[in-house]
């Protein structure tokens, strides 16, 4: 999925569908209430950033466990997009985008290197999903979850949640949103943004029964004012708001801007309940304006995720410009619709040796709690060389990676 310039070229020269590809066009992050360090949670809106963090080994040592089991032939071996939504049973339902599924081998790889490695031609598909039960993932669901819609298009799924099937309803289901993309020539190697859609899935089977179009995008003349909803959800008061990005980065902007929509709780799968923020209120069926994102320091990637402190939203993404890569900022606002301050303070996780990226910060409140916020990231390699064969050569590098941080107040 999406990049800035630099991924761009890397893709271009690869002339693959992958990844880095989504630190423009991916992202998802839900509803978590966080307690102040001292443990009150007011309600109150306080300017909010990052206080501490470090890596959490644990989590990502599972999914690399998952991945390099060398004993299974046809599941998840590594992906990114990396959303998460907990099921009413209890287990947790990961979502990727592009991933690669086969058979992994031991090391050393056919290169002599010491890496778990798998065979470079095997395909690649474009969502998965992956199912965890009591912190142990266990199976991937049959892939691609989601078909193409049309011949040079795909789907890539982003946020979810679960909600009644509708309005009032009793009967709850999972609705997970899709992103549409269309094949096309550069800088939109990674796909022209075209529509969003809502997919809904049984309870507790899983099974796809159905995806509605919310908002087509195909008529917008220029690609990189394009809008795609999913990156993130927070629930609150009766209402899921759904915030999404444009392709700004694509067109050469150091960053993209940030919108947001609101849908009554049952209602995402219909398109009519969904407002948009038009700049001044909610409206049905308006164009949606920004609300964070100047195109030059202040913005997003389109891969970006909002939580919920108390009464403060915290936002976090790659940085804008060429810190993009490597470091992740936050912003805050009292409303989903802002405004929004910072960017605050800012920091870069580990990353493995190579010529590599992070992208697509993603926020896990399934996973957090206690004050404690964890968050993911996926990882993408930007070499020279095809990424697919060095994606393959060291199977380790194309899986998220985890850190744990506290917030803490802006000074």
């Amino acid at each position: 999925m999406p990049d800035d310039s630099g991924a761009a070229r890397a893709r271009q020269r690869t002339g693959t569908g992958i990844g880095l590809l989504l630190v423009l066009v991916l992202g998802a992050a839900l509803l978590i209430g966080l307690p102040d360090d001292d443990g009150s949670d007011d309600g109150a809106c306080r300017g909010r950033t990052v206080g501490s963090w470090k890596a959490d080994d644990g989590l990502t040592a599972e999914f690399a466990r998952y991945g390099g089991d060398a004993s299974r032939t046809d599941d998840w071996t590594g992906g990114d997009g990396t959303h998460s939504v907990r099921l009413p049973d209890g287990r947790v339902l990961w979502l990727f985008s592009d991933t690669f599924l086969g058979q992994v081998y031991g090391p050393p790889n056919p290169h002599g290197e010491p890496y778990a490695w798998r065979d470079p031609t095997t395909p690649l598909v474009r969502n998965s999903a992956v199912l965890m039960r009591d912190g142990r993932l266990e199976s991937t669901l049959p892939a691609p979850l989601f078909a193409d819609p049309a011949p040079d298009q795909w789907r890539w799924p982003v946020a979810a949640r679960v909600e009644p099937r509708s309005p009032g309803s009793p009967e709850q289901v999972v609705r997970v949103l899709l992103w549409v993309r269309t094949a096309g020539q550069a800088p939109w190697i990674y796909g022209v943004p075209t529509a969003t859609e809502v997919a809904t899935l049984s309870l507790p089977a899983l099974r796809l029964e159905s995806i509605v179009e919310v908002l087509d995008q195909s008529a917008v003349p220029d690609p990189s004012r394009r809008v795609l909803f999913g990156t993130t959800l927070v629930e609150e008061d009766g209402w899921t708001y759904v915030f999404g990005g444009d392709d700004g980065r694509a067109a050469s902007r150091p960053a993209s801007h940030a919108y947001a929509a609101r849908v009554p709780e049952g209602g995402l799968a219909d398109p009519d309940a969904w407002q948009y923020w038009s700049g001044s209120s909610w409206v049905p069926g308006a164009r949606p304006r920004p609300v964070l994102g100047d195109g030059r320091r202040t913005g997003v990637g389109s891969a970006f995720t909002v939580v919920r402190d108390g009464g403060t939203y915290v936002l976090f993404t790659m940085a804008a410009g060429p810190k993009g890569l490597t470091t992740v900022a936050s912003y805050w606002a009292c409303s989903p619709a802002g405004p929004w301050h910072g960017p605050a303070k800012e920091f870069s996780p580990s990353l493995p040796q190579g010529q590599v990226a992070a992208y697509n910060p993603q926020a896990h409140p399934v996973l957090s709690g206690g004050g404690r916020l964890v968050l993911s990231y996926d990882v993408n390699w930007l070499g020279t060389t095809g990424a697919a064969a060095q994606l393959s050569r060291n199977v380790s590098l194309y899986r998220p990676r985890f850190v744990t941080l506290r917030l803490a107040a802006v000074r």
